[in-house]
């Protein structure tokens, strides 16, 4: 498929397919004109890759993750390295940490809600 066709069913901009090509995210073939052409698999791999990115996680780090998962359901492959398992868990907590910030956050835009609603 192309890089139009590939955009408009995964929901992102072409800009974004590029960019992703760019960094070894994705790696069309090229026709004989030199048009990308898109396997049916790169549907899948677009939507973890927006995945991980709302995950929090940087391109390198989703570039080095790829290899290590399935496309097709996102389970992990055989790849993975002790070094990148430390890595995402790294990761992971890192986003815990953000996760209890926002708690803390919108517990304190409750306590100035009701406060200022006089319940």
């Amino acid at each position: 498929m192309r890089i139009g066709e590939l955009a408009r069913r995964t929901g992102v901009s072409e800009r974004s397919l590029r960019y992703y090509e760019q960094q070894g995210m994705l790696a069309p073939d090229r026709t004989p004109g030199g048009h990308r052409d898109y396997p049916e698999s790169a549907v899948d791999r677009v939507i973890r890759i927006q995945e991980l990115f709302a995950a929090g996680l940087c391109s390198a780090k989703i570039v080095e993750l790829l290899p290590c998962m399935r496309d097709a359901d996102g389970g992990p492959a055989a790849t993975a390295t002790p070094r990148l398992v430390a890595d995402l868990t790294a990761e992971r907590e890192r986003i815990d940490r953000m996760i209890a910030d926002l708690v803390r956050s919108r517990d304190v835009l409750d306590e100035v809600i009701s406060t200022a609603a006089g319940t």
